[in-house]
């Protein structure tokens, strides 16, 4: 049975109440559950997390309703055979195993809350090798955006995309295996100033003011300065932390800079943070499509990297082969084959008509859009 949640929310620690239900388990550093998915709050319990030091967690509310499973109904042979004949595998994706996802959790987690720690080298470079064993494992060149989850917090997760799919872009682009590792350790630790960031302003449930987005826009430089204080990362490591929100027109932050100023990592972590950013539902926004963000990224020529984005769009599947999708015709259809030119228009086959949609190259097709 699909179990769908009526209506899911984030809420600030602070304004939690007696009898809300808490949509995740809020363990501690040893892996320990200290509360559970599903528990009502109590004041107890909202005491124990304003000691423990969480900004806020997930409720959910309204009853889960079942849903049946849809059952899956055999397509006519012709269209099968269609399907099997032009069906052409995405290339390798990344594929972080759940025991993965857990450690990376857990060790990002440790990193924001300990950026003090003696351990914090080890533990950035522990967490970066096991992203990097993910994707040499199976030689991935790409990365399966709708498929990256490793835990609800956002900046913990946010962390983990922009590392992830940094490091894929790095392997698309042919650069060195220490350069795709450094790329990892910077996507990791590139909001790493937020954990200066007063909770007031990071965990605020709507849009910052001028003078509190002036303080957020301070974490690039706090983060760079973290890492520079602790003597033990490469220079390219640092300036990307401190780099990923400028923009290639000058118009980003903290300094202004303009493309020539700015380091390559930094121009590769910047797509990313973007694209996942407007991928992300916050307590302020509402999340994007991959779609829509996908456009939005093609549409930033001039805030952004022209070949930092190429390879993004080179790097990311957005409509898997085998997915089933629904076309603006009405039609649902089945993905066969994927253009790295042009993602947003895969080769698909009607489940209904059995036709051939090339959307990418299929002039015909020109005013058919995936839904």
């Amino acid at each position: 049975m699909v179990i769908k949640l009526i209506k899911r929310y984030f809420v600030r620690t602070r304004s939690l109440q007696e009898g809300m239900k808490i949509d995740q388990a809020i363990k501690d550093r040893m892996d320990r559950t200290l509360i559970a998915r599903g528990t009502l709050l109590n004041t107890y319990l909202i005491e124990s997390l304003q000691k423990l030091g969480v900004g806020g967690v997930y409720i959910c509310e309204g009853e889960e309703e079942p849903e049946p499973e849809k059952k899956e109904v055999p397509l006519p042979p012709k269209i099968q055979h269609t399907i099997d004949k032009l069906r052409k595998a995405d290339p390798a994706k990344v594929n972080l195993t759940e025991s993965v996802k857990k450690r990376v959790s857990e060790g990002i987690q440790y990193l924001y809350n300990n950026s003090n720690s003696q351990e914090f080298t080890n533990t950035a470079t522990n967490i970066t090798q096991n992203l990097m064993r993910a994707i040499n494992d199976n030689d991935a060149i790409a990365v399966d955006i709708t498929a990256l989850k490793t835990c609800d917090e956002y900046t913990f997760k946010h962390s983990v995309d922009v590392a992830t799919m940094s490091m894929i872009i790095a392997k698309q682009q042919k650069l060195k295996q220490q350069d795709i590792y450094n790329i990892g350790i910077a996507g990791l630790l590139h909001d790493m100033g937020k954990s200066k960031i007063p909770l007031s302003i990071l965990n605020k449930p709507a849009k910052l003011n001028d003078e509190e987005f002036a303080v957020m826009k301070k974490h690039p430089v706090l983060g760079y300065e973290i890492l520079k204080e602790k003597n033990e990362f490469p220079l390219t490591i640092s300036l990307a932390v401190l780099q990923h929100h400028e923009k290639m027109n000058g118009k980003g932050y903290p300094f202004g800079l303009t493309s020539d100023k700015i380091t390559h990592y930094a121009k590769i972590m910047s797509v990313v943070d973007v694209y996942d950013a407007l991928v992300t539902q916050r307590p302020y926004k509402k999340a994007f499509s991959q779609r829509t963000a996908v456009e939005m990224i093609m549409s930033m020529t001039e805030e952004l990297d022209i070949d930092s984005m190429k390879s993004f769009l080179a790097s990311v599947i957005l409509y898997p082969v085998d997915s089933t999708v629904s076309l603006s015709n009405g039609e649902d259809a089945r993905v066969v084959k994927n253009n790295p030119q042009s993602i947003l228009r895969p080769t698909v086959v009607g489940l209904t008509s059995g036709k051939v949609y090339n959307l990418a190259e299929d002039f015909s097709c020109a005013n058919i859009i995936i839904q």
